[in-house]
C-alpha cells in the first residue's frame, strides 16, 4: 500500500490530467495497488482523500452517468478552476518580476520554474550579486498557518511551544518566525531553522493576529533578544577591557554602561533572552569580556568551557 501523501499526489495528477470522468474503480485501477481491493475500503479511503484535497482548497467535480452505466459516479478537477488565471501583467511588470526574480537563489527549483512561467530564462541567468534565500521543510507549514491563522506547535530548546505565528521575516540570511507564544503568554521571535523535528498545525483552532502589528519592528535589532531561550528578558553584567571598551560603547551606546573604571575598561549590562548569543558575544571578544551576572549563566559559561577543553 503506498504512502497517502503519495497517494494524494498521484490523486491529484491523475484527476488534473483525465479527459473526462473517471469511476472509482479506473482510478483504482490507475493507482495499482494504492488503494485497497475491498469494495467498503477502497470507498472509505477515496473519500477521505477526497476531504483532505478539499480542504486544501482543490475542487473535484462529479458526475453520473447514464445508460449501461447508470447510477455510477465520475470525479475529475477542472484545470480552469486549479490553475492559476493570467495574472494580467504588463511587459514592464513581467520583466520588473524576473529581475527581481533573478537577484535572488532559493535552495529548491521553485523559484526557477516560476522565472521559466514568467517567460524568463533559466539556467541559473542572473546578475552578479545575487541574494540567498534558504528553503527549509518548515517554511511551506509556517506560511500556511501564517495565511489561515493557525496556530502551530513544535520542539524549540528541548520544549514544545505553542505559538500564534503573525508572519515570517528574512533577517541576516535566516528565516524568523514572529508570534504570539502561548507557554509564555507574550510574544516571542524563533528561528525556523533551530525549530526540531516537524511543525504541527492546529486547523481546529483559528486565531486573530494584531490589528497594528509591525512585524519589521517585532524583530529585534539586538541578536542576544532573537529567540527565547530563557524565559522572560533578562540582563547580563559583562566586563570589556580598556583595549574593546571604546568599539562596544560605540556598538551598544553610553546609557548601557554601568561603572566606568581607572583603567579604561567598562563594566556594561545587556538584555538578553538567548542565552546561546550571549555566550557567543561575550567569547568573541576572547579576554577583553568577562561574563559577571547571572550568576547561572556565567557557571554554565564556564562549564561550556571546560567541556570544551
Amino acid at each position: 500500500m503506498a504512502d497517502r501523501v503519495e497517494r494524494l499526489t498521484n490523486l491529484l495528477a491523475l484527476l488534473l490530467e483525465t479527459r473526462r470522468p473517471l469511476t472509482l474503480h479506473e482510478i483504482a485501477s490507475e493507482l495499482e495497488s494504492q488503494y485497497p481491493d475491498a469494495g467498503q475500503a477502497r470507498r472509505a479511503a477515496f473519500e477521505r482523500d477526497k476531504a483532505a484535497l478539499r480542504e486544501i482548497g482543490v475542487k473535484i467535480s462529479t458526475e453520473t452517468f447514464g445508460g449501461d452505466r447508470a447510477g455510477e459516479m465520475g470525479y475529475r478537477i477542472e484545470r480552469s478552476s486549479f490553475e492559476l488565471p493570467d495574472l494580467g501583467l504588463t511587459d514592464d511588470e513581467v520583466r520588473a518580476l524576473q529581475v527581481a526574480l533573478a537577484a535572488t537563489r532559493p535552495d529548491s527549483v521553485i523559484g526557477e520554474e516560476a522565472l521559466l512561467k514568467l517567460g524568463g530564462v533559466g539556467g541559473g541567468v542572473g546578475g552578479p550579486i545575487r541574494m540567498h534565500l534558504p528553503e527549509l521543510p518548515a517554511l511551506p507549514i509556517l506560511r500556511s498557518a501564517v495565511a489561515q491563522r493557525h496556530p502551530v506547535s513544535f520542539r524549540y530548546s528541548g520544549n514544545v511551544r505553542k505559538v500564534e505565528p503573525w508572519g515570517l521575516l528574512l533577517r541576516d540570511g535566516f528565516w524568523y518566525a514572529v508570534g504570539f507564544d502561548q507557554n509564555r503568554g507574550a510574544r516571542r521571535t524563533f528561528r525556523v531553522d533551530r525549530c526540531e523535528g516537524e511543525v504541527a498545525i492546529d486547523s481546529a483552532v483559528v486565531f486573530e493576529p494584531p490589528a497594528d502589528g509591525d512585524l519589521g519592528a517585532a524583530l529585534p535589532t539586538n541578536p542576544l533578544l532573537l529567540g527565547d531561550e530563557v524565559a522572560a528578558e533578562r540582563e547580563a553584567v559583562v566586563h570589556i577591557s580598556a583595549r574593546r571598551g571604546w568599539l562596544v560603547e560605540r556598538e551598544i551606546g553610553s546609557e548601557r554602561i554601568l561603572v566606568r573604571h581607572d583603567d579604561g575598561s567598562i563594566t556594561i549590562r545587556l538584555p538578553f533572552t538567548n542565552e546561546d548569543a550571549l555566550r557567543s558575544w561575550v567569547l568573541g571578544f576572547l579576554d577583553d569580556a568577562e561574563l559577571l551576572e547571572p550568576a547561572d549563566v556565567r557557571d554554565r559559561l564556564i562549564e561550556w568551557l571546560k567541556a570544551a577543553v
